[in-house]
């Protein structure tokens, strides 16, 4: 068998009533989520409409986050969000060097990840900036680390979409101290293999960040008295 005959293979087809089924819903609902445009169009052959596991997996998304107090509403902006977005290969540059390990979420799993900030405008943002990308139903951040900090802060209180605020200007600074670092290292050190530049350039920004904090801390103003 074929690549391309094994692909086919994985991806069951199935009747407006099968679908259902699969999913536990009624055939009713499906119609309903059709017409609200919450999953694609099926493929037709004559009068017969044919669905697969692409729309089965957007139909237990749907209920997923239905049961996590998303509106259908919402639900609709985020399937067109998520549609929108970027293929994976395109955001992570498949093949090119990195130190961070993306990782695999479904929709509702990020939305468990960040608890009620999970909006369109969010998604649209995130997929934007390239922490997520699309592959198939699933998204892919492009960073556990940043991943995990960003639910963490989202925890404590800070607004996802000021996160973000904050990871535009961060990431505007990254790039301009990778370039210093990079025109220096070509500059003075040209038979030095690029390779080393990484962990020095990753230990001095992370010792100068650390004496920053120190002085922010040690000169935080007073609270007011109450």
């Amino acid at each position: 068998m074929s690549d391309l005959e094994e692909a086919r293979a994985e991806v069951r087809e199935y009747r407006m009533k099968e679908l259902a089924d699969a999913a536990g819903i009624t055939v009713r609902t499906v119609r309903f989520y059709r017409e609200r445009g919450l999953i694609p169009p099926p493929r037709r052959e004559g009068r017969i409409a044919w669905y697969d596991s692409h729309h089965l997996a957007r139909l237990r998304t749907i209920a997923a986050l239905l049961e996590r107090g998303h509106t259908l509403t919402g639900i609709a902006d985020l399937a067109t969000a998520f549609d929108s977005g970027r293929d994976v290969g395109e955001v992570l540059g498949l093949g090119e060097p990195t130190e961070e390990t993306p990782v695999r979420l479904t929709p509702e799993e990020l939305a468990d990840h960040f608890e009620g900030e999970v909006t369109a405008e969010n998604l649209a943002t995130a997929l934007e900036l390239g922490y997520l990308a699309t592959d198939g139903d699933d998204l892919v951040h492009i960073s556990r680390r940043l991943l995990d900090v960003s639910a963490a802060m989202v925890r404590a209180g800070v607004p996802l979409s000021a996160v973000f605020e904050a990871a535009r200007e961060i990431r505007a600074h990254a790039d301009a101290l990778a370039e210093l670092f990079a025109t220096t290292l070509r500059t003075h050190a040209t038979g030095t293999p690029p390779e080393t530049l990484r962990p020095l350039a990753k230990s001095v920004v992370d010792a100068e960040l650390s004496m920053a904090m120190d002085r922010r801390l040690r000169n935080k103003p007073d609270h007011p008295s109450s």
